[in-house]
């Protein structure tokens, strides 16, 4: 095998660790290592000698941990064989990393399981060229930035996905705003991989997270984002949920016959229903009193016999919303006239009952509610007598009530 003259390194940049692939030397051989790069010799699978940048003739003086074992004759060209190894000491800032796999996370705020991705970049300095080639390297020919990812992989894409998850967990970050927080994940990130680089000699001189995304492919995703555009476009218009679905069933009565009636209908089952009322429910009324123009062909003087209680107008029996001010009619169980909320009855002073499950009004000597089904009495739990309203103890069996 010929004896080499030269050794120098001969890789691409993105190489951390190579290793010449000659072993046979002389001490006349001249060594050449670059800026930023060491050399560093082995014999048997021991490090010994090293070299900095610089332009070296290889002697007895400049190796002697090599000298101790080979003993090599001072003076003259005397061949011996060693490994040579060059280390790229420069910061290597652009190694990119990523989840290969996105992680199924609960929106704290949302509660809609969505899939997270995360993906970033680090940079590395190796300090420690024996560390780094002993503990890392190993019997490697070649170690690049591809095979320190590959060997970190597990490691980093373990700590990212636990401070993440910390992140929406506990923090109660929403996924969507977590982007806000990259700068303080990245550094928190960094702080706890550092203690394991530095085991191989290695510095890590960054960790940054440069984004936290979902799919938009994703069908949660989609739902999610079109639920947050829906609030805003209601924010800015000024209204909530609850009343655009009003609005969705007016427009719906209004496409179908009989129209002023089906709205009077609508206003009724919306306002009572789903708690709007008041001045949802009175704006209903005038929208279908505007409909309605023309009075039913069947309607009598004797059914313009109601008179609103708040306004003093009449209106036909059977009608939803007075015509005049929106109020709505809250007809008495008994008599049929229109009762002031929470009070008798002006025509023939009955006085409400109300169910204690709903709030209904209920006519006199009902047992079940005609809105919930609920029971109206109440009853003794131990021996089933009817109680009066308002009773704690049982008149017949003195059992609490």
């Amino acid at each position: 095998m010929a004896i080499l003259d030269v050794v120098k390194f001969e890789s691409s940049a993105d190489i951390l660790a190579w290793k010449f692939p000659k072993s046979k030397l002389t001490t006349k051989t001249t060594l050449i290592v670059a800026e930023s790069q060491e050399a560093i010799f082995f014999r048997n699978g021991q490090a010994l000698d090293t070299f900095g940048p610089g332009r070296y003739q290889l002697t007895t003086d400049n190796l002697p941990l090599l000298q101790g074992l080979v003993n090599l004759p001072t003076g003259g060209k005397a061949p011996f064989s060693a490994e040579v190894w060059f280390v790229n000491k420069a910061y290597s800032l652009n190694i990119l990393w990523g989840t290969s796999t996105p992680i199924q996370l609960q929106d704290p705020k949302y509660g809609v399981f969505v899939p997270v991705r995360a993906f970033g970049q680090f940079g590395v300095r190796v300090d420690d060229v024996k560390k780094f080639l002993i503990k890392l390297v190993g019997t490697l020919r070649l170690f690049d930035t591809k095979t320190l990812t590959g060997y970190f992989k597990g490691f980093y894409l373990t700590h990212a996905k636990t401070m993440i998850s910390k992140c929406l967990v506990e923090q109660k970050i929403p996924v969507l705003e977590i982007n806000a927080n990259l700068l303080a994940l990245s550094e928190s990130l960094k702080s706890q991989l550092q203690g394991v680089f530095d085991e191989y000699g290695i510095t890590l001189a960054s960790f940054m997270l440069n984004s936290i995304s979902v799919p938009d492919d994703d069908p949660g995703v989609q739902r999610l984002k079109a639920a947050l555009a829906k609030k805003a476009e209601m924010s800015v218009l000024g209204y909530d949920y609850r009343t655009e679905r009003s609005f969705d069933t007016m427009e719906q009565a209004a496409s179908n016959k009989g129209v002023g009636a089906g709205l009077m209908d609508a206003g009724v089952g919306l306002g009572m229903g789903l708690g709007l009322g008041g001045p949802l429910g009175k704006l209903m009324g005038q929208v279908a009193s505007q409909l309605q123009t023309q009075p039913p062909a069947s309607a009598s003087s004797s059914e313009a016999t109601i008179t609103c209680d708040k306004c003093g107008a009449s209106y036909p029996k059977g009608s939803r919303f007075c015509p005049n001010c929106g109020d709505a009619f809250n007809p008495c169980p008994k008599c049929g006239a229109d009762m002031p909320e929470g009070k008798p009855c002006p025509k023939c002073g009955f006085v409400p009952k109300k169910c204690p499950n709903c709030g209904a009004t209920l006519a006199d000597g009902v047992k079940f509610c005609p809105e919930c089904g609920s029971a109206t009495v109440k009853k003794c739990s131990a021996c089933g007598t009817e109680l009066a309203p308002g009773a704690k103890f049982c008149p017949e069996c003195g059992a609490k009530a």
